[in-house]
């Protein structure tokens, strides 16, 4: 069986397994997503392995970030490529494969959130541990060279405030802030993804935006 899935999730894809370690990276030639998605439809499963080690960590985040739950994160990202796998027929090239692949993750992630509404709390995770934040607008990390143990503790402090902010905020608004400031999707991409118009992502980033700075300022007492 091959490694396929850097998450720790037990399941297949056509034989594939999906496992924690992406051990085997450094095998595959990352060649240009339209290549490898023909080879995918010439039945090359080789191909879908490159596709998902390739894109596999930046689903994660984004899935992450809108349940703030890493096993929920795990499994949304593996139903996500399940469904990549079975429909990679349809995917016709009007839109990039991440675009694409992205916007399976967004719609399997807002099932999970429909499915998930009525629990007491979410399991807390380290914004450390599992997401990497990408440019943006909206810096949510602190620099520290060397970090002393209070600081260490301060900044713990404000990426848990920071998460309890998006996780607060109503789908609509924390799904283009996620794509937006922390994975740094165009307009024109987060358009498609969420088959909206652009004046209705900016003025939804907007208030995204709004609503995080007053509610960190909030948090902060300030």
């Amino acid at each position: 069986m091959k490694k396929l899935l850097e998450l720790p999730y037990n399941g297949t894809i056509s034989g594939i397994t999906l496992s924690k370690y992406m051990s085997e990276k450094e095998k595959y030639n990352l060649d240009d997503d339209n290549e490898l998605v023909c080879r995918c439809k010439r039945g090359e499963l080789d191909a879908f392995e490159a596709l998902v080690i390739k894109h596999q960590k930046k689903m994660f985040n984004i899935a992450f970030r809108m349940v703030n739950n890493y096993e929920d994160a795990c499994e949304i990202v593996q139903d996500a490529f399940f469904s990549a796998y079975k429909g990679i027929e349809s995917f016709e090239k009007r839109s990039s494969f991440s675009t694409w692949l992205c916007t399976i993750v967004m719609n399997t992630s807002r099932n999970r959130l429909q499915q998930i509404k009525s629990a007491a709390q979410h399991e807390q995770f380290s914004l450390d541990d599992h997401v990497s934040t990408e440019d943006g607008s909206i810096r949510f990390e602190l620099a520290s060279d060397c970090p002393t143990a209070e600081e260490q503790l301060e900044k713990k402090e404000m990426q848990k405030r920071v998460q309890t902010c998006i996780e607060t905020l109503e789908t609509e608004f924390k799904e283009v802030l996620i794509l937006r400031d922390i994975q740094g999707f165009s307009y024109d991409e987060i358009s498609d993804m969420l088959s909206i118009a652009q004046g209705t992502l900016k003025s939804r980033l907007f208030r995204a935006r709004e609503y995080m700075k007053k509610c960190l300022l909030k948090a902060l007492g300030e």
